[in-house]
């Protein structure tokens, strides 16, 4: 079967990580796949596998019309069964684009509840949001990664026969328990034998909501003295700057670390002892989750998303925004590793294997694909 699937780049991200896996699962399956970025693609492109990749190489917002005629012109060349399209630009594309072209459209979501209001979001995707929600009627499947993004489209106004969840993949092969891998990250960052490190691996970004997470990290470090904190991700400098004051004046300076965007995520989380997820709305699948717990890392998270789905029994799950709360699961969390340790570690680690592998995000995908072009047949 030729399968389209198109996102507007492949820098490093969540969304993006997802759609390369799904691209080389479906042509490891024996499909043709063409991958399409409406911008520049980026370093995931080397991620894609057996997959082709066309790059648009859109250059701004006034770019979109030479684009939507170039992703039209391989619809029409390629004649795919089906267009499965990634993120609000891409969905939006590609709507509009079925107006023109039969093939068949699924939109696929990866995010909830998103506030558009924040300094991140302007007014274009604010709009951009919109369309979506009002053009979603055109997609023939909606598959949302996460039960939380499948309630928050039909909210939005997506019907419900056509919206369905498929889990995030974890590539279990990839991300593996490793502590000796994690090492020397650990000593860069000053936690030496004795000290638990715990991490939050997150952009920064509002809905991650980094100040809960120092406030709680400055709670924790009056009851654990001994714990040892790291900010892994990047973000706008005036933002980074307020988060870095905050951190000072709560009296984390020498136990927190700020690593700044890192693209060696098997190292970082073989070098953490918990993560943190301090996400205060936002999440649909919390792909750091299922990451962390593959290398047998366990997790305190806020109830953001599917996040209660992904970490289950093996995990903590606090309220959003209560920082006193998210220290006492800290807390928790941690005298539970001490006491159960490599059962704990093996616990993390089963679940994603279990519950979350790549191969069941592609194989269900597939499935639901493979109807579709039964359908146009």
């Amino acid at each position: 079967m030729r399968l389209l699937l198109s996102i507007p780049s492949l820098e490093p991200g969540g969304a993006e990580r997802q759609f390369a896996e799904l691209a080389r699962g479906l042509a490891d399956r024996g499909h043709e796949v063409l991958a399409v970025t409406l911008g520049r693609g980026g370093p995931l492109a080397g991620a894609l596998g057996g997959a082709r990749l066309v790059e648009l190489g859109k250059r701004g917002r006034w770019d979109n019309l030479r684009v939507a005629a170039g992703l039209g012109a391989l619809l029409g060349d390629f004649r795919p069964a089906a267009h499965y399209a990634f993120l609000p630009t891409a969905c939006v594309l590609g709507a509009l684009l079925t107006f023109t072209r039969r093939t068949p459209l699924v939109m696929g979501l990866r995010a909830t509840n998103v506030l558009h209001a924040d300094y991140a979001y302007g007014r274009a995707a604010r709009i951009l949001h919109g369309l979506e929600a009002r053009l979603s009627g055109r997609a023939a499947l909606v598959i949302a990664n996460s039960a939380a993004g499948r309630a928050d489209a039909l909210a939005r106004g997506f019907a419900p026969g056509r919206t369905v969840v498929v889990p995030n993949g974890i590539d279990a092969a990839r991300l593996t328990p490793d502590r000796a891998l994690g090492a020397a990250l650990r000593a860069e960052w000053g936690a030496a034998d004795g000290h638990p490190l715990i991490g939050l691996v997150a952009r920064l970004d509002p809905m991650k909501d980094h100040a809960n997470f120092l406030h709680a990290a400055a709670r924790l470090a009056v009851e654990r003295p001994d714990a040892r904190f790291v900010c892994v991700g990047g973000g706008p400098a005036d933002y980074a700057a307020g988060l870095r004051a905050l951190a000072e004046g709560l009296g984390l300076a020498g136990r927190l670390v700020w690593a700044g965007t890192r693209h060696d995520m098997e190292r970082v989380y073989n070098a953490l002892d918990l993560l943190c997820l301090a996400s205060a709305y936002g999440e649909g699948f919390p792909n750091v989750l299922g990451e962390a717990m593959a290398c047998g890392v366990p997790c305190v998270a806020t109830d953001a998303g599917d996040a209660k789905i992904v970490v289950g029994e093996a995990g903590v799950l606090v309220p959003p925004g209560d920082a006193a709360a998210l220290a006492q699961g800290l807390a928790a969390m941690l005298g539970r590793l001490e006491r159960e340790g490599a059962s704990l570690h093996a616990a993390c680690r089963a679940r994603i294997v279990e519950n979350f592998s790549v191969q069941r995000m592609v194989a269900a995908t597939e499935t639901l694909l493979l109807s579709l072009g039964r359908v146009r047949a």
